[in-house]
């Protein structure tokens, strides 16, 4: 069984092999120092370089065994290609926001409509596009902003959280534009050659915004914009929230998502309490993933997959400092584990 068949049958809940290892991008930032200087491909370079972005994550999954292609390896694209100041990074640091277009809410006229011709959405599509002219038989991920986290990339996030309570039309006309956007990247990502749609909001936890925010201002977007991907453009969605799910009560059944990916606070069987009949994903510490041992590492994926996790996979984004040696054993982990009854057992 391939990467690509696996995850894809893992998205539909059809029998696998074993379980997949993806780290997708974006948020779940995928590459790590050790893989950039094997390859002697670095950030920032590869941010703005479609055939160096390619190398970067196929070297990802070449080296570290992660299954899976993504794209881009941050969040802050579609918040450049809107008007905010974006600095790059370096090696070890990703790119980051650095002057909001929106000095307050009243600001919406400052916001540029993201136009996925130019600039580094751009490179992200010619990137994928590179990736799937190779034939790969590993799937490709576009990631993607939710529409609250992109909302606190144009905006400074204590105006945004204020607003909530004290101006919820600007935040729901915010959000909307924000949707509307993500939808257009996304869209020209899965043009280019896209399998797989993963969206990380973690602006949007419950631990910042309590259920009622939640239902009000994240939920109806981020389905919105996974009824397109999966209706409309019938590619599979993944949705990654931070926190503790279960401020937010029993709205995460209530995503649309086919795939939910939790953080490290919790735990794979509370994730299937709260969402019985999702996919679900997750959910490695990053911080033991960055400054653990392999035998730590394997120790708390092999948790995750005790705990019938359906996809292993950090549980944010990882640190590029991450030893490659730790990415490696997980990669190990998962080659030997076998999902029929007669050997699970003898797995965990």
């Amino acid at each position: 069984m391939t990467p690509y068949q696996r995850l894809m049958k893992t998205v539909k809940k059809e029998p696998v092999d074993r379980p997949p290892l993806i780290c997708p991008g974006g948020m779940m930032t995928m590459a790590v120092k050790d893989v950039m200087q094997l390859l002697n491909v670095y950030w920032p370079s590869a941010h703005e370089d479609p055939c160096l972005m390619a190398q970067l994550t196929r070297g990802m999954a070449d080296l570290a065994g992660i299954e899976n292609l993504g794209v881009p390896f941050c969040m802050t694209v579609e918040a450049e290609g809107m008007g905010a100041g974006v600095d790059l990074g370096h090696q070890t640091r990703e790119p980051h926001v650095i002057r909001y277009p929106m000095k307050n809410m009243a600001d919406m006229d400052r916001l540029s409509p993201l136009d996925t011709g130019i600039g580094r959405a751009a490179v992200c599509c010619d990137a994928i596009r590179i990736l799937k002219q190779a034939e790969t038989d590993l799937p490709i991920l576009a990631n993607l902003p939710g529409p609250a986290s992109l909302a606190t990339s144009l905006v400074d996030p204590m105006r945004y959280y204020r607003s909530v309570h004290r101006d919820k039309k600007a935040i729901h006309e915010l959000t909307r534009f924000c949707t509307d956007q993500v939808i257009r990247f996304g869209d020209a990502m899965i043009d280019a050659g896209a399998e797989i749609i993963c969206i990380a909001d973690p602006s949007a936890t419950g631990d910042l915004l309590g259920p009622t925010a939640f239902s009000e201002f994240v939920l109806p977007y981020l389905n919105r914009m996974t009824r397109h991907f999966q209706e409309v453009k019938n590619v599979p969605v993944i949705v990654h929230i931070c926190g503790k799910i279960k401020k937010t009560g029993t709205l995460i059944k209530e995503m649309d998502a086919q795939v939910i990916s939790v953080d490290s606070v919790v735990g794979i069987t509370s994730l299937h309490g709260l969402a019985p009949d999702k996919v679900t994903m997750g959910n490695i510490s990053t911080y033991t993933l960055e400054l653990g041992t392999p035998e730590k590492v394997e120790k708390a994926g092999r948790s995750c997959l005790r705990n019938g996790v359906d996809i292993l996979a950090p549980a944010c984004g990882i640190s590029p400092l991450t030893p490659l040696a730790n990415l490696k054993c997980l990669s190990n982990l998962v080659a030997t584990f076998n999902t029929s009854p007669d050997t699970k057992e003898k797995n965990i």
